[in-house]
């Protein structure tokens, strides 16, 4: 098939022994542990899961010196689970969601945060705040099949080795198979979809010549720095 111009690149996470995973959508769970949303002002007894997006480019591989973003003096990390689906479908049951997933990864939501503020404050959408370039780093997707579904385990970020986040899976509010039916009752899921489950309490702002370190036991670990 001719294009009028040439077709963009397919953004691909790698594969840990693997193909590279090629990405469809990028979702985002919106303060999924009850300590973060507290942290943010937010009570987590009162809400049901709510979801925004980045653009699939917006991947960048783990170990990468990325660009301090553009019009920004409060760019905040959180560290997440990342979901990697290998079949879709609408209104997964929850009990069939996890046949869903093909495997895991450790990503960063990272978010403009003034932006972000500025949008809420004024009823608009986050766009600007959470999907601009490199916002959306990720380590290797470590498959289902070889590490199981984790339900529970360390999840943690350090800054230039210092601590910033340091939680459990399990203290997530709404966990892997529940976001996913969820989810699939909003949007049809497709192969190729990721999903980013929330981050836990810590989040803070980094600066250009910062280095952040971070992992999920069992799933694997996620650096970056930003250029000085």
């Amino acid at each position: 098939m001719a294009f009028a111009i040439d077709p963009p690149a397919q953004p691909i996470v790698p594969v840990a022994g693997g193909d590279p995973f090629p990405v469809r959508r990028i979702y985002c769970v919106g303060r999924n542990y009850a300590a973060h949303a507290r942290e943010m002002g937010h009570d987590p007894d009162r809400e049901p899961p709510f979801f925004f997006m980045k653009p699939a480019d917006a991947v960048t591989p783990d170990g990468s010196e990325i660009d301090y973003p553009p019009a920004t003096a409060d760019l905040h990390h959180e560290i997440e689970l990342v979901v990697a689906l290998s079949a879709g479908g609408a209104d997964i049951a929850e009990a069939e969601a996890l046949e869903h997933v093909f495997g895991y990864a450790v990503g960063l939501d990272m978010t403009r945060r003034d932006l972000q503020g500025e949008a809420k404050s004024k009823g608009r959408p986050w766009d600007t705040g959470k999907g601009f370039d490199q916002s959306a780093p990720i380590g290797a997707i470590r498959p289902a099949a070889e590490i199981g579904h984790p339900g529970s385990g360390r999840i943690w970020l350090s800054v230039n080795e210092g601590s910033r986040q340091d939680s459990d899976l399990s203290h997530m509010i709404w966990n892997i198979p529940e976001t996913i039916a969820y989810l699939s009752g909003l949007f049809r899921l497709c192969p190729g979809d990721l999903i980013f489950t929330g981050t836990p309490e810590g989040v803070a702002a980094v600066g250009p010549g910062d280095r952040l370190d971070g992992g999920v036991d069992g799933v694997g670990t996620l650096s970056v720095r930003y250029r000085a």
